[in-house]
């Protein structure tokens, strides 16, 4: 399911940036030297201003400009995706578990089971599991099932977990392709200023292209900075969510250890 998203969310950014790509090509050139003018006197006034569109972004940052681009969208994207889904109704509930608290102690397990199934959250496939082991190995011992819902519960957090770390992952990227850029920007200018005079046009120049170029690293850092600041947030509140899904597991576990020995005892009784 997580694999699926993931892949809906790439495919959705690559169409986001074609379609903007394709938006730039098409829009027409200005027709009359009076717009050229005020271009030019906006220019003057705000010297970065063209930084903010994307065909000055481009300009000014060089090739890095586009992996710094589909890292923001895949950030953003990350961060509403995360916004609804990382969440408590899909990791325990109440409704859940009033239904598991009922089920159980009717020993209703096939019940419990159905509403497992029907149910897309963390502790109701750890309950599956549980109930699945237990039904297919009715010898088992109440040990040996515990052992496979602290395994399924292990599992649930490490996917919890993982999710958000791609999060994380975008915040450490960002600024390196940042840095990478601003290099490989500086070598370009320092290139070209050697082989020409060291008069004081030419310091001019090095001084805009170092200028230029340092905005690659600016400009990873405004991805990077705010992906971490998120990241660390999601995972405060999945960490709580893990405690609260722990909880839970341990609340249905010991139900069952209940009517295991309630069980034992009328084996016992006969």
């Amino acid at each position: 399911m997580h694999r699926k998203i993931f892949f809906a969310l790439a495919v959705l950014v690559a169409l986001v940036f074609t379609m903007t790509l394709k938006a730039q090509a098409q829009q027409p050139a200005p027709a009359t030297p009076a717009a050229t003018v005020t271009t030019d006197a906006a220019a003057e006034d705000n010297p970065y201003g063209d930084v903010l569109t994307f065909q000055g972004f481009v300009k000014r940052t060089g090739v890095m400009a586009y992996p710094l681009i589909i890292l923001s969208m895949i950030a953003f994207f990350m961060i509403v995706l995360f916004a609804f889904t990382v969440r408590q109704g899909t990791v325990v509930s109440d409704a859940f578990m009033n239904s598991a608290d009922a089920l159980i102690r009717k020993q209703d397990y096939l019940g419990l089971l159905a509403v497992c199934n029907r149910r897309n959250e963390c502790i109701a496939r750890i309950t599956s599991k549980t109930l699945d082991f237990a039904t297919r190995n009715p010898t088992a011992s109440f040990e040996e099932v515990k052992e496979v819902t602290e395994a399924e519960g292990n599992r649930q957090s490490s996917l919890l977990l993982a999710r958000i770390a791609y999060l994380g992952d975008v915040g450490a990227i960002a600024p390196m392709l940042g840095l990478l850029g601003t290099t490989l920007g500086m070598i370009t200018t320092f290139h070209e200023i050697s082989g020409k005079g060291v008069g004081g046009s030419n310091q001019l120049g090095l001084a805009q292209g170092v200028s230029e170029a340092l905005l690659c690293t600016a400009s990873g850092l405004v991805i990077g900075i705010p992906s971490l600041m998120f990241y660390a947030i999601f995972r405060g509140k999945v960490n709580r969510l893990i405690s609260e899904m722990e909880a839970a597991t341990t609340h249905l576990m010991a139900l069952l250890a209940v009517q295991y020995k309630r069980a034992a005892r009328a084996v016992a009784g006969q």
